[in-house]
């Protein structure tokens, strides 16, 4: 299987299985049409190319894509489908999102967590119930080394008291149990003064500050409690903490949602205001909230994504660097197999922790008490949702099976495929769209970056180029 895209006047190819990806001029990207998915070429289409070039030039195109295919660059064989079994063994825990705060200090009109209480009463974590979560990762790690804890709500730093005690009972503990933690956390910014960014940039691996962009987008969205904006108090202090944070990781983290489809001038905002690590998300929002990312948006969107690459890559070259979450890709290394094929582990390697130790599946799925899995008191308590997510993977689903994407996306979201589709088998279908072009997009900036640092032969008789 291959997919073929153009993107700025490039004509991109990539091979689906091999994760090879292919720049070619016109005449081959044309002749490559007449290939079907399985690699055969179709004669009768090939010969109506006749008439738009040369024969002898569609014999070359056509040399030089059989040279691609024996050399295992093109129409690849499947290497992943027969191993993925392997995958759906027994699995330990590496990650918690602790819900240090069932509480907030916003009301964001786009919330899952309706105004921070999920679906149930405003509380707080105790320092016990986060420390027996730290001994309940530990004790479900295995041999795993490296541990992951999040510090989520609602608004953490409502309870910052209790990350504290919390973050300093995991560092003795690591020692003890010969293990390493990295800690997140994510704030609306409205609390965070230079005692909390103090203790945050000394022990938290990294930060995600909520900011939409534009004072008017934001403060349309980001609330506070009063009903008042909240963009002229987080600006300043976010910018304190990402100036603080040099060389440790942050990201300033929005949600576009169809009032502001322009989101690249949102991105841009933010990177003018000096911030460079970024990430704005499209809302998944109810179907006709008046916020939700319609299918009639798509392509609006799509032009937006396209054009913010374009800046993206040109700022770039002048020194004007920022990066953008989603345009991130690694074509050397990247995921290994098995977090291509099962995506972000939740409900297996990944679960959340309310403020009573009520374990979840993932941060979107607290509240929903089908989806409950235990207690870090009393342990799990064999819900057979665990085996649904356990065997849930690209080959499970028959959307991402056939889909070109399958190995970047790695299946989507399972708590937005639940939410429209009240199954976590079934891709929610706007943010798969959206994931495809994002996609598109990360591979020609990728292209772009090797070109501009010569890795790449400009040879303009060429007739592909592969990286």
């Amino acid at each position: 299987m291959i997919h073929a895209f153009k993107m700025h006047g490039t004509n991109m190819v990539l091979d689906i299985n091999s994760g090879s990806v292919h720049v070619f001029d016109d005449i081959s990207y044309d002749v490559l049409s007449c290939y079907g998915d399985d690699g055969t070429l179709d004669a009768v289409r090939l010969k109506d190319l006749v008439a738009k070039y040369s024969r002898k030039d569609i014999e070359e195109a056509c040399e030089e894509i059989e040279a691609l295919r024996k050399n295992n660059l093109l129409f690849t064989s499947d290497p992943y489908a027969e191993m993925v079994s392997e995958w759906t063994g027994k699995t330990v825990t590496k990650a918690l999102c602790l819900h240090i705060a069932h509480d907030c200090n916003l009301r964001c009109s786009y919330c899952f967590a309706g105004t921070g209480e999920y679906m149930g009463r405003r509380s707080l974590m105790s320092p016990e119930v986060g420390k027996r979560a730290i001994d309940f990762l530990i004790e479900n790690s295995g041999n795993r080394k490296n541990l992951e804890v999040d510090f989520f709500g609602g608004e953490p730093l409502m309870n910052f008291e209790a990350v504290k005690e919390i973050v300093r009972y995991a560092k003795t503990r690591e020692k003890e149990a010969s293990k390493n933690f990295r800690f997140t956390i994510t704030t609306n910014g409205l609390l965070l003064d230079e005692e909390k960014r103090a203790f945050i940039n000394e022990h938290m691996h990294n930060v995600v500050i909520s900011l939409d962009g534009r004072k008017e987008i934001n403060d349309s969205v980001r609330k506070r409690v009063d009903g008042t904006g909240s963009y002229d108090r987080v600006l300043p202090l976010a910018l304190k903490l990402a100036q603080e944070r040099r060389d440790k990781e942050y990201y300033v983290r929005g949600t576009f949602t169809r009032q502001n489809l322009d989101f690249s001038n949102d991105v841009l905002h933010l990177a003018d205001l000096g911030f460079d690590q970024i990430s704005i998300e499209p809302v998944v929002a109810a179907e006709n909230s008046g916020i939700d990312i319609r299918r009639e948006d798509l392509e609006t969107v799509f032009q937006e994504y396209e054009k913010l690459a374009k800046i993206y890559v040109e700022r770039r070259k002048s020194g004007k660097w920022f990066n953008f979450f989603h345009f991130m890709i690694d074509l050397e290394g990247g995921p290994c197999i098995a977090k291509r094929l099962r995506g972000c582990g939740s409900g297996t390697e990944y679960l959340a922790v309310t403020p009573e130790g009520d374990l979840y599946p993932c941060h979107q799925f607290v509240g929903q008490k089908e989806f409950l899995l235990g207690n870090v008191f009393e342990g799990f308590n064999n819900n057979p949702v665990v085996r649904e997510f356990r065997k849930t993977n690209v080959y499970t689903k028959p959307q991402c099976n056939s889909c070109w994407a399958k190995f970047y996306c790695s299946g989507g979201c399972a708590a937005n495929a639940y939410q429209f589709n009240k199954s976590i088998k079934i891709p929610y279908d706007i943010g798969c769209e959206l994931e495809k072009k994002r996609v598109e997009c990360a591979l020609w900036i990728k292209y772009k970056e090797l070109e501009e640092e010569n890795y790449i032969n400009n040879d303009l008789t060429a007739n592909m180029t592969t990286y």
